[in-house]
Parts: C-alpha cells; structure tokens; sequence
C-alpha cells in the first residue's frame, strides 16, 4: 500500500462523501449538487457494465471538466456475502479503491464521492471513509435517504407522538429480525432482496401484515407501492418494507 505523502508544499485536497438521495435527481441537496461542482474528480461504485445508480443521479452535475473515477465491484450477486472468497476480494477492492482516491487527494485535488441516499446510513462510502478520513480532510454531505423517501409514500405517518422506530437490516436471521420487530413501535426493513422470504415470515409472526407497505424503487421512475399483503414474490435491491407506528401516549 503506498504512503501517498503530498508533495512539500502542495496542500491536500478534501473527500467529501456526497449524498445524492434515493433515486430523482430532484430530491438531490443543494450543497451536494454545488460540492459536485466544485471538486475536480468524482468518484463512484458501480457494478461492472454499468456507471451505477449514485452517477445516474448526480449525471446533470457533471462535465467534460471532471475527472471521473468509476469503482468497479469485483463481485455483487456471483457470490453469497458469506462465502470466504466473497470477504477477500471485496476487502481488496475497497483497499485498492482507496488509494486510487488517495493518489488525487495527495496531489491536491478534492474528490466527490457520490452516494445513493445518504452516505452514513447504510452508505457505500462508509468504507472510503474508515481507510481514508484519518489520512485527509474528509466532510459529509448528507442527503434524503431511502427510507424516509419510502415513508413519504405512504396514506399516514412514519412515526407520531411517542412511537419508536427501528430500522433493521434485511439480512439478519429470522429470529433477530422477529425480535426487532416486536421491541418497535414503527420500523422499516431494508436490504430485502433475496432476504425477502425470511422477512415476510417475521412480518406476519409479529402481527404487521396488515400495517405494512412494501416500496419498490422510490423516487424512480419504475416505483411501486403497496400493502405488503400484495407484495410481489422476489424484490430488487432498492426495495423496502415500511410499517408505520400506531401513535400511542405513553
């Protein structure tokens, strides 16, 4: 791993992890679209093929005059995230790609780092983040995350009066996900896609069936949303599962 010390003389440039939001440019902040601007390079994950879904957002803010760095995932759906191979290369990938940004930040130049949503809430750039913010200057532009995307499609309020909200991860086991569920007043789930069958179980044991939503896609403009009862057997990975709380005094 190279050292990447600046030049003498030569001051370093700054990451700033861009929220972008959930999918329409729209709901993108004004400090995200001005921070795109203003830096010389942009950053971005993608799958390979493609320029991934924080670039599609954030397309309208960038020109002929930036320097663009795709990051291309090694592995997405090729391997489950348990298998051992799965855990090297990502770890190696995220390695790699932090160098390749710190080259520029060494030499001066400050580096967007676009994010869907928000990049502390679930955020790909977490991972940028924990190798480089202790070597550069580093901000966070937060952004409209996901969930609350999701929520504001919804006939009635996330949360209200003293509810307590969970946000819980897909990919946890049964058991964990049921226990979440139970202890929370009003949650959203995300990371469905192949974790929806085992989430659909803990729904209905807990009792929500009837006060959940699944949301697919929002903000986009392939969206759907629905009572969970009517959700679809398989979901992509922008999708989400959305049960509003009840509004109880306590």
């Amino acid at each position: 791993m190279s050292n990447n010390t600046p030049p003498t003389g030569i001051s370093t440039g700054t990451l700033y992890g861009v929220s972008v939001g959930p999918g329409d440019p729209d709901l993108m902040t004004v400090r995200a679209m001005r921070t795109i601007g203003a830096c010389p390079v942009v950053a971005y994950f993608c799958k390979r093929g493609t320029s991934g879904q924080a670039r599609r957002i954030a397309d309208g803010c960038i020109t002929a005059e930036h320097i663009e760095l795709p990051m291309v995932y090694p592995v997405t759906v090729e391997l489950p995230p348990s298998h051992p191979d799965y855990g090297r290369q990502i770890e190696a990938f995220f390695d790699e790609s932090a160098e390749r940004l710190a080259e520029h930040l060494a030499a001066g130049r400050s580096i967007a780092a676009l994010n869907e949503g928000d990049a502390f809430f679930y955020g790909s750039f977490m991972h940028l983040f924990l190798r480089l913010a202790s070597r550069f200057p580093t901000e966070v532009v937060p952004g409209v995350t996901s969930m609350m995307c999701s929520a504001s499609l919804l006939p009635r309020p996330l949360t209200l009066r003293d509810d307590v909200l969970a946000v819980i991860p897909g990919t946890l086991g049964e058991e964990a996900l049921l226990h979440a569920l139970r202890n929370a007043d009003a949650a959203v789930i995300m990371k469905l896609g192949q974790n929806l069958p085992k989430v659909r179980r803990a729904v209905e044991a807990a009792g929500l069936a009837d006060r959940a939503w699944y949301i697919e896609r929002a903000s986009m403009a392939d969206q759907r949303v629905m009572p969970f009862r009517e959700a679809p057997e398989t979901a992509p990975y922008f999708s989400q599962i959305v049960i509003p709380g009840e509004g109880l005094r306590r």
